[in-house]
């Protein structure tokens, strides 16, 4: 028989945990406020990764503009962190052709201060050629919720 202790302590265990943040976004004169939420992989289910949401938005999508996959989550007493992989297929824009493109993100919240960092490498594209290729830092301030 298993005791109401047993119980609770399966019962913890077998749901992922949940973390939301308010978090704003900076970005010259534009400013972006967005709710930030993350679950945990699910203990014990194999092939359980975690989740991420924008804005109750899914990031993981795929579709013809592309795919993109949250790869792991961690959520530790200190941070949050996950890993987004992106890539896009040739498109055209303006009469442009553009070839294939791959964004690869780590984004990392410290759970004590609340700055989120994010840490992108963009190969390829659109993206490529408008914002330039190579790896770039971005800080945000985020509170939990």
């Amino acid at each position: 028989m298993l005791s109401l202790f047993g119980l609770a302590n399966f019962a913890c265990s077998a749901y992922a945990e949940t973390i939301s943040f308010n978090c704003m976004r900076i970005d010259r004169d534009i400013r972006e406020e967005y709710v930030l939420k993350i679950d945990s992989p699910i203990p014990g289910v194999k092939n359980s990764k975690g989740k991420v949401y924008v804005d109750e938005r899914d990031l993981d999508q795929l579709g013809s503009e592309g795919r993109q996959e949250i790869k792991n989550v961690l959520i530790s007493k200190d941070k949050v962190s996950f890993l987004t992989d992106t890539t896009f297929p040739p498109e055209e824009f303006d009469g442009v052709r553009y070839g294939a493109g791959t964004v690869v993100s780590m984004t990392t919240i410290s759970r004590v201060t609340g700055e989120l960092k994010k840490i992108e490498t963009i190969q390829g594209g659109f993206l490529s050629t408008t914002i330039g290729e190579g790896t770039r830092s971005y800080t945000e301030k985020c509170s939990p919720i």
